[in-house]
């Protein structure tokens, strides 16, 4: 289906390309500068763009391509954690229900443009009058009903049903998607939390020391007691950190267990492994998004299939405000015996055919095509607003990836700096050179660093992941290659 066929309007209204809309996807995602209108359409954009357009599904629509594409991440229980979702979500479920709903629809509205045959078989006995012979009579016969489809409502019909069924099909493919992605974020959240947590129980203690020390050297009168409350405080607040940190993993970690099943001390004990490591994705080759990858969006897909079944459902409507004509007949096979004699044979007919003229219905028939044509603006409305959405999602995650990028570098050279004061500070000590107060300041600026480090690996993971769900599941053609970076 072409990009200008799945956004047709119905013959009775101006035709709507979705050519600038494509375009605009392709400009806007991949310069990443302000969208132009919808309406702006140049010569060499239109040169540039197929007139055919296949719109691919998000791993080739296959299911396990979903996993391999997880696999990318240096994570394997990520991989896992995401096929328990897919086969737990009741978003699914209810998507594949929508699916099973729209092509029970098809095969009606397929059907109704169709002769309708029936069977049907009868025996009587009886007497009608006192001077007449017992009458026994026997029937088999096939039934014909046909609506004759001159003005194309019921084809009209069967391809809004067929439009539906794709869309549907679709939007099970985006909720595939968006249960995927939302398994990776809690879960990349929930090992980024487990990963702060410890070095926050490191600065717990870290706090703790101080405080036990300044505590013994006011006692001692060597500093002001302010100093050992303060200190105290700072210990308290550690604990309380500490604390609260623990909490908030704890609710990711039972958010997960929601979203895949997996009972909890399960998860718990696969997730004790390296509970401490933030997943990373390989370092994608990605230097543009091409626009098939846009076009892979199901929800997109959805959208476009939406606008072309009410523009079917006008056609239908306008078609109903014609004339109909139905033929009926039928052929079968009776016997009738009365008294000693009896008859069998074939019995048909054929008709009446039957002309039915709109005369008056008080303006019903009007009011359902301009019912029809607002549904199907709706869905072009609609279908604008998923496109300048996914321009949207697609520009903001390549933003957070790019600002993750650019303070990488930064992050980690504060993160070496700091840990090489930390181990300086420590040689110092044992050399008796720095006291312990030095060292525990030393440990908490390394701490904090690492800390800084962990929430951008946090944040570029999550960055991926966006991207991976504004593409409509991921994009190929870049593949994911392994370099010399350092990836934070």
């Amino acid at each position: 289906m072409s990009a200008v066929d799945c956004c047709r309007e119905p013959r009775t209204r101006p035709r709507l390309t979705a050519r600038a809309a494509i375009v605009l996807a392709l400009a806007a995602a991949m310069s990443g500068c302000a969208a132009p209108s919808l309406t702006t359409r140049t010569p060499h954009a239109q040169a540039a763009l197929p007139v055919q357009w296949q719109a691919p599904l998000p791993h080739g629509g296959s299911v396990a391509e979903l996993s391999n594409w997880w696999q990318h991440f240096d994570d394997p229980l990520l991989v896992q954690l995401i096929i328990a979702a897919q086969e737990a979500s009741p978003t699914l479920a209810s998507a594949a229900a929508r699916i099973e709903q729209a092509r029970a629809s098809r095969i009606g509205k397929g059907a109704a443009h169709l002769p309708a045959v029936a069977a049907s078989v009868g025996a009587s006995r009886g007497r009608q009058e006192l001077h007449q012979p017992l009458l026994n009579s026997v029937s088999a016969a096939l039934q014909l009903a046909w609506e004759v489809d001159i003005f194309g409502a019921h084809r009209a019909a069967a391809t809004a049903a067929q439009a539906r069924v794709e869309g549907a099909q679709a939007l099970w493919h985006d909720a595939r998607v968006s249960v995927a992605a939302e398994v990776a974020s809690v879960y990349t959240s929930l090992r980024a939390c487990h990963a702060v947590h410890g070095q926050i129980e490191i600065d717990a203690a870290s706090r703790a020391e101080t405080a036990r020390l300044t505590t013994l050297t006011a006692d001692r009168g060597l500093q002001a007691p302010a100093h050992a409350a303060l200190a105290r405080a700072s210990a308290a607040q550690g604990r309380v950190s500490l604390l609260q940190q623990g909490a908030v993993c704890d609710t990711q970690a039972k958010a997960l267990v929601a979203l895949t099943a997996v009972p909890e001390p399960e998860l718990r004990s696969a997730l004790g492994a390296s509970s401490g490591r933030v997943p990373q994705a390989a370092a994608f080759a990605l230097s543009q998004v091409p626009a098939e990858a846009l076009a892979q969006r199901p929800d997109l897909t959805g959208a476009a299939r939406e606008v072309m079944a009410a523009s079917a459902d006008v056609d239908e409507a306008d078609a109903q405000r014609h004339p109909r004509i139905t033929l009926a007949g039928s052929i079968g096979a009776a016997r009738v015996s009365a008294g000693p004699g009896s008859s069998d044979g074939t019995v048909w007919s054929l008709g009446p055919l039957q002309l039915t003229l709109p005369v008056f219905d008080a303006g019903a028939r009007r009011a359902n095509v301009q019912a029809a044509r607002a549904r199907h603006d709706a869905a072009v409305s609609n279908y604008h607003a998923a496109l300048r959405t996914a321009v949207r999602d697609v520009e903001q995650a390549l933003v957070a990836l790019h600002g993750t990028a650019s303070r990488a570098q930064d992050a980690q050279a504060a993160a070496d700096g700091f840990r090489a004061s930390f181990v300086a500070a420590q040689a110092r000590h044992r050399g008796g050179l720095a006291s312990l107060f030095e060292l525990e300041d030393a440990r908490r600026s390394d701490v904090q660093a690492q800390t800084a480090l962990i929430e951008l690996q946090r944040e570029r993971a999550l960055a991926w992941t966006a991207l991976y769900r504004a593409l409509g599941g991921g994009w190929h053609g870049a593949g994911p290659e392994r370099t010399a970076t350092k990836q934070p």
